[in-house]
């Protein structure tokens, strides 16, 4: 099989199945598992692959045809810039938390101790570190699995920061001046509604945010201040619908300077508030 043809093949295959951006798709992993580029591909496209990387391309193909998500095929994810590493463990770290960081970043200032609660890849406490300087920092989270990905990715990006496992605060000690997270906040009803690729593949773990989306939101928001210094800051990843309860809950437990920011595609994405 040539070039062109596998992204043919590809595109059709997933078409057919379903997957929106089928001709993407088809090329993304064709560049994955060909070490290609576009330059290299329309200077090559009518030569043959080798049989390896057709029997590998085929490989992922189908996964992809059964809705795996492309980056647990590939094995990685792009986030603020950097390349962070990826499978089921852990959710797939999405432009829309880009707005976190960001905002995070606004505030940063060195002998800042942060705190990543429910880290994941890693990706949101990696971003901060390799982006500020001078501050502490530590992820956690109740999977040991996606600690294990998030410790991976700490080495690649050499972020030096210190991985907890931890149901929430429950082995945290200390104070810090930042506490950061993007909470399971799908609320149960609306997780059948969720896209095959979400709903079925990643951790629903990470996804799923009690009854009404909000029970991760009202166990830190209720215990932060344990855990924060006079004047530290709490930053919460929201969905788009929950700006106003996030607000209330904030506010209700003495946060001042409580607010919503919106994201790239005016969607209430982050609340911030300072003790």
């Amino acid at each position: 099989m040539i070039y062109r043809e596998a992204t043919e093949w590809g595109s059709a295959v997933l078409a057919e199945a379903g997957v929106t951006e089928s001709k993407l798709d088809a090329w993304l992993l064709l560049e994955n598992v060909c070490k290609i580029n576009r330059t290299f591909y329309y200077s090559h496209m009518e030569e043959a692959m080798t049989l390896e990387q057709q029997s590998e391309y085929e490989i992922a193909i189908r996964k992809r045809a059964e809705r795996i998500p492309l980056q647990y095929i590939t094995g990685e994810q792009e986030f603020m810039g950097l390349n962070f590493k990826v499978n089921s463990n852990v959710l797939i770290p999405r432009q829309d938390t880009e707005t976190l960081v960001e905002e995070v970043l606004k505030i940063c200032q060195p002998g800042m101790r942060i705190l990543d609660l429910g880290t994941g890849s890693g990706c949101i406490v990696i971003s901060i570190m390799k982006n500020a300087h001078g501050m502490t920092a530590a992820g956690s989270d109740i999977s040991k699995q996606a600690l294990l990905v998030a410790k991976e990715n700490g080495k690649l990006h050499e972020a030096d920061i210190e991985w907890i496992r931890s149901n929430l605060y429950e082995n945290i000690s200390g104070r810090f001046d930042l506490i950061v997270s993007n909470p399971p906040y799908i609320a149960q009803p609306d997780m059948l509604n969720l896209m095959p690729e979400v709903r079925d593949f990643e951790p629903a773990g990470a996804l799923d945010g009690g009854a009404d989306g909000l029970d991760f939101y009202r166990l830190i928001i209720a215990q932060s201040r344990d855990y924060l210094n006079q004047d530290g800051y709490l930053y919460l990843e929201i969905g788009y619908d929950q700006g106003p309860a996030v607000t209330n809950m904030m506010c209700a437990a003495g946060y001042r300077e409580v607010s919503v920011i919106k994201d790239l595609a005016r969607h209430e994405r982050v609340v911030k508030g300072r003790i």
